[in-house]
């Protein structure tokens, strides 16, 4: 089934590659959407794709990358936005 989510992820999140991480993840698990820093401090993304593979993906930004401290993170039923391939954006 595909779903969507959209990650709301605090902590020490912006300037440790968390972006790049979460492309890296995404792709491998063939998921389309995005991913942004937010002017907060905080990294925003929706995740497109199969149930499964985005709850791996969830999974993986809650652990974060080498370097990077995930303090909380939230998880929020989205809507498909019609994005093809996964990309990181500009921050907001």
């Amino acid at each position: 089934m595909i779903v969507a989510s959209r990650l709301s992820i605090r902590g020490r999140v912006q300037g440790v590659g968390f972006r790049a991480f979460v492309v890296r993840e995404a792709s491998h698990h063939a998921l389309r959407g995005w991913v942004r820093n937010r002017s907060d401090g905080s990294v925003e993304a929706l995740l497109i794709g199969e149930d499964q593979a985005v709850a791996l993906v969830v999974a993986a930004c809650g652990r974060g990358p080498l370097g990077a401290r995930v303090d909380h993170s939230e998880t929020f039923p989205a809507q498909d936005d019609g994005t093809a391939g996964f990309a990181p954006l500009p921050t907001v």
